[in-house]
């Protein structure tokens, strides 16, 4: 279960690092600042529910 906490972790941190690249790349409407917001958010999120896994799996 810690594995897949650090795994969650580190897609959410990835995420949150390269939305602008991974929304010019996969999303084609207009406005580019919208879809990174959403994409920083959703990768919190990720990051934010691994770690919790991580931490409450002793």
């Amino acid at each position: 279960m810690k594995i897949f906490g650090l795994i969650l972790v580190a897609i959410g941190v990835v995420l949150v690092y390269d939305a602008r690249s991974i929304s010019k790349k996969y999303f084609g409407f207009g406005n580019q600042n919208e879809s990174s917001l959403g994409l920083k958010l959703l990768g919190f999120l990720i990051a934010f529910i691994g770690g919790l896994i991580v931490y409450f799996n002793y």
